[in-house]
């Protein structure tokens, strides 16, 4: 969003520095003038924000469409940071080794303390995030994905502008018969953060839980999977405000169109809840 130009200057010469073939680059103005960047890179300005994955699908069509003009997209916050020099190198080899790997989704550490929030392990058993594992889902800001996966299941779901858009993205290529893996190995600095600095925060993640449901699951498990999510909201007590935004996005998530409906197949249900996360949770 243009508002940080020495922190993307840091990151594209991290990605400049990995080891093995040049990773070729793009950078999308969201609705913002880029800086100068590297020659080189391929650059997009948008008019307008499309919000995170509508910007990140214009970055995939930089590439030519569906991203086919190379085999696998990183997919980096302009904020965050490669540590090591053998990143670039982990994800082609986990590629090549595993056909069916779809999608990695990378460790973030804060680069003051090395710290990974919960909230950036993908799974539920979240306590020790240098355990690697197959996910059910992937961090949007630092993963790699197959191109293939998009060319067969789609981009992100635009009209989410912001949260939840990787979780439609991960059951819908789940559901194609794709793996995804966490990948503690895998590093990417991030300033520690809190979800709820955006402003919009509460209403979208409330909204777009719906529109996940309505839009990837069987009807039997919609109304399991948004009580649940409303009983955990509940039970971390936010503030009156916070929890007035929410109801409100519920309330959005359901009179509003969500998009294409593709209910997943019982059998990836199935998988899912093997995996340790049964889409009710």
């Amino acid at each position: 969003m243009g508002n940080r130009p020495k922190e993307l200057s840091d990151l594209l010469d991290s990605v400049a520095k990995q080891a093995g073939p040049a990773i070729e680059v793009a950078v999308v103005g969201n609705g913002s003038p880029l800086p100068e960047l590297p020659a080189g890179v391929r650059t997009v300005e948008l008019p307008e924000n499309l919000g995170i994955p509508g910007g990140r699908n214009v970055g995939i069509e930089a590439f030519g469409p569906g991203g086919r003009d190379v085999d696998v997209l990183l997919f980096l916050d302009d904020d965050g940071l490669l540590p090591n020099e053998d990143t670039g190198a982990l994800v082609r080899e986990a590629f090549t080794d595993d056909a069916r790997l779809g999608i990695v989704s990378f460790r973030i550490a804060d680069p003051e303390s090395g710290t990974t929030q919960r909230r950036h392990v993908p799974r539920l058993r979240a306590s020790d995030p240098m355990r690697s594992s197959r996910v059910t889902t992937f961090l949007g800001g630092a993963n790699a994905v197959r191109t293939a996966v998009f060319q067969q299941v789609g981009g992100l779901p635009d009209e989410f502008f912001y949260a939840h858009e990787e979780t439609d993205l991960a059951w819908r290529a789940l559901d194609a018969g794709w793996l995804i893996d966490y990948r503690s190995d895998m590093v990417l600095y991030h300033p520690l953060t809190a979800p709820s600095r955006h402003a919009v925060y509460h209403r979208m993640v409330a909204r777009n839980r719906v529109w996940l449901a309505r839009r990837n699951l069987p009807w039997a498990l919609v109304p399991a999977y948004l009580g649940v999510w409303l009983l955990l909201t509940l039970l971390r007590r936010p503030s009156r405000p916070a929890l007035r935004a929410w109801f409100g996005g519920f309330r959005e998530g359901w009179s509003t169109p969500c998009g294409p409906r593709r209910p997943m197949r019982w059998s990836t249900v199935w998988r899912l809840a093997r995996l340790g996360r049964p889409p009710i949770i």
